[in-house]
């Protein structure tokens, strides 16, 4: 029992421990500035060189203790820690703004006295010169983060591209952002958009009126096809209503019918005449039918003569010649 309990206050400990080091190393070194004449002022109208801190987590650290140093040196791993830290600019406590929320950034003044603020540091930078700075924990054993920024012009930055990533480049004076993110999306109105690049009208007076005569152009060639198809679709129907078209299909169908017939008598000979076989076998069928039910004319077989007088057998008709 003493044993899970033991375990259990170790996993209890530990866990707290091992989520504030995984913080920690999300605390990074976002943006430099190395000669600063006449950007950013602090709030005693000076313009000295600067650091930006960044919060790449969603969780809010407080990062009181730590170290920034600009002293190579202090890369030696067989370095005492309180030589180290002699080489280093603590931040300082008894700052509620050092507690940095998630995605937040903090500026810290170089080249300046402490008495100025806790925001005031005696890191020394020499302007225009590349310059190597480094974020160390609060042990001062770890490194946290560490840049070697090139020899800039003045009130340009040395910048990450983005939050958290590796790249870093070299920012104009007009592109600088302290304490805010190096990637800000600009979002321009469709409004703002169209009086930037077109401030006098004309190109949208151009585009209304273009849209207003295509309309025209196609609601003129719609009506006049719609149009042609009514003239014609007219035309036709009278075509269709005259006699002579009449006569003409009449004279198509007959001709159809003799040619049809011409086609039997070439295949069948010319004993058919032209009279389709079909005709023939329904004529033998219905006269088979009428005999097998006795539908047929009765003769009585008696003769009949109506006489006629001739005057062929009359005598003095004959004798004439001998009278006279």
């Amino acid at each position: 029992m003493n044993k899970f309990g033991l375990l259990l206050g170790l996993l209890l400990t530990a866990g707290p421990s091992v989520m504030l080091g995984q913080i920690e190393k999300s605390i990074r070194l976002n943006e430099v500035v190395t000669d600063n004449t006449a950007g950013l002022q602090d709030e005693y109208g000076h313009c000295s060189p600067w650091i930006e801190i960044a919060n790449v987590s969603h969780t809010t650290y407080n990062i009181r203790g730590m170290y920034l140093t600009t002293d190579r040196s202090v890369l030696d791993k067989n370095m005492s820690v309180p030589e180290r830290v002699k080489r280093m600019c603590i931040i300082p406590n008894g700052e509620p703004r050092t507690n940095i929320g998630g995605q937040q950034h903090l500026l810290f003044f170089c080249n300046s006295n402490p008495a100025q603020g806790s925001f005031y540091l005696p890191l020394q930078i020499e302007p225009g010169k590349p310059v190597w700075i480094a974020l160390y924990n609060g042990n001062a054993t770890e490194l946290l983060d560490s840049v070697t920024v090139p020899a800039l012009a003045e009130n340009k930055s040395y910048a990450r591209q983005d939050k958290g990533v590796r790249m870093w480049q070299v920012k104009p004076e007009d592109a600088v952002t302290p304490g805010i993110s190096n990637y800000i999306k600009v979002s321009e109105s469709k409004i703002a958009k169209l009086k930037r690049e077109d401030p006098h009208g004309f190109g949208i007076s151009v585009l209304a009126m273009s849209i207003v005569f295509s309309c025209l152009a196609l609601l003129f060639i719609v009506f006049t096809l719609f149009g042609l198809f009514m003239r014609h679709r007219n035309t036709a129907k009278k075509v269709a209503n005259m006699q002579p078209l009449k006569v003409g299909v009449k004279t198509v169908e007959k001709t159809t019918e003799i040619g049809h017939k011409t086609s039997v008598i070439l295949q069948d000979g010319l004993k058919t005449k032209g009279i389709d076989k079909e005709i023939y076998i329904a004529v033998i069928s219905m006269a088979l039918h009428e005999y097998q039910n006795n539908i047929h004319d009765m003769e009585s077989g008696v003769i009949t003569i109506k006489p006629k007088h001739t005057d062929w057998n009359v005598e003095y008709i004959q004798m004439t010649q001998f009278h006279e």
